[in-house]
């Protein structure tokens, strides 16, 4: 017979060692959380019954002067449960010759109209003077293209960046075997198809938002990604730049954009069953934008943390 002496220290033995192993799993989840949080990105987290959702804020070409430490992020990546990651348009040959043989329908403004023929005169007149200043002809090229062409080659936003942070994650991930989980593509032909049958008249918004950008300077290059890594949600929100970028296509189409907040806000109500830590690396605009996904999944009753998004 075992003396009760020896009963009771092995009980308190196994209270001693019991205690700490099952609080291992949320101190374990917790690290995760504040390593992704050290980062630098700005992030929200979701309590669940079972686990933790974080959601990285990402914007598109950070620049290098930004602050910020990725190593910490593709740290937290490799120790989660699972990630989730936007996909890519699927495009197939098919739709590369497509895109070849009528490349006319999306390079040139239609019928050999000019842009005086859409734009008001004020419109026009900030065309012309970034023509002038940039010596280069837009009258016939078709909107989108101009708006690309300003933000791209004549602000030069995506020039001296950093790797986004969805690159980071998907690295990581692949490396440790973490599971990546990602909306569903749209199809190179129906994105083609959208684009194509869009009049001129629906991308000048977007130039004029891309114009107000390029007028604004390489300044507003630098205080976004300032304005990103100090969580200042509003403050990328109103950043020219930021606008322009959400302001122009597939973005600025009502049933593209409807579609990819409802395909973003699913897939983080589903993770909301899963054990563990669920990183997901969403566009911040997307997220913040008024009827985003932080505002539908607030709607349905998650509990959110993190930076002030409205």
């Amino acid at each position: 017979m075992i003396p009760k002496s020896f009963a009771a220290a092995g009980l308190a033995a196994v209270s001693l060692f019991a205690a700490p192993l099952a609080a291992q799993a949320p101190s374990s989840q917790n690290e995760i959380v504040v390593t992704a949080q050290r980062s630098g990105a700005p992030m929200w987290t979701i309590d669940t019954p079972t686990g933790t959702i974080i959601l990285v804020g990402e914007i598109a070409a950070v620049p290098k002067s930004t602050p910020w430490q990725p190593e910490l992020l593709e740290e937290a990546s490799a120790e989660a449960s699972r990630v989730i990651l936007r996909a890519p348009p699927k495009f197939s040959p098919g739709d590369i010759f497509r895109l070849i043989f009528s490349g006319g329908k999306f390079t040139k403004l239609p019928d050999r109209s000019t842009a005086a023929d859409y734009l008001s005169s004020e419109q026009r007149a900030r065309l012309a003077a970034l023509e002038a200043e940039y010596d280069i002809d837009y009258d016939r090229r078709s909107f989108l293209m101009t708006s690309f062409d300003l933000l791209a080659r004549r602000l030069d936003f995506d020039d001296d960046t950093t790797k986004d942070a969805t690159d980071i994650v998907r690295k990581a991930a692949k490396r440790a075997d973490v599971p990546i989980t990602r909306p569903e593509r749209f199809r190179g032909e129906d994105l083609l198809d959208d684009l194509a049958e869009a009049p001129p008249e629906d991308h000048i918004p977007c130039l004029v938002a891309a114009m107000t950008a390029v007028e604004a300077g390489q300044e507003v290059i630098t205080a976004r990604g300032d304005a990103w890594r100090t969580f200042d949600v509003a403050g990328v929100m109103n950043n020219p730049l930021e606008i322009a970028l959400g302001t122009c296509w597939p973005w600025a189409d009502d049933n593209l954009g409807e579609e990819i907040r409802d395909q973003w806000t699913g897939m983080i109500a589903d993770a909301s069953a899963d054990t563990g830590v669920t990183l997901a690396v969403v566009p911040l605009r997307v997220l913040a934008e008024d009827g985003g996904v932080l505002d539908q999944l607030e709607e349905r009753g998650f509990q959110i943390f993190g930076p002030d998004w409205r």
